[in-house]
């Protein structure tokens, strides 16, 4: 399964979100720290859910990568959030 599915489905499955966005921007950051050929290392992920309403900004970022899991978030280099309630 691609990484980006991976992603997708357990951020799906943690929070039932209203918009979902899970983006490989790998690509922009070529040459720079942490960037190999194929991607899969820069991620930005664009979530709304209303289970994040109650959370500070902090709160909702632990609960991403909870919800992403130490498997996933260790084997990329960068991941950008947008996330809102």
């Amino acid at each position: 399964m691609q990484l980006a599915e991976e992603m997708r489905q357990r951020l799906e499955t943690a929070f039932g979100p209203t918009h979902l966005e899970v983006l490989d921007e790998s690509e922009q950051h070529r040459g720079h720290g942490g960037w190999r050929e194929g991607g899969g290392t820069h991620w930005r992920i664009r979530l709304q859910s209303p289970a994040l309403a109650p959370m500070s900004r902090i709160e909702r970022h632990r609960a991403v990568h909870a919800a992403l899991g130490a498997d996933i978030v260790g084997r990329i280099h960068a991941l950008a959030l947008e996330v809102g309630g």
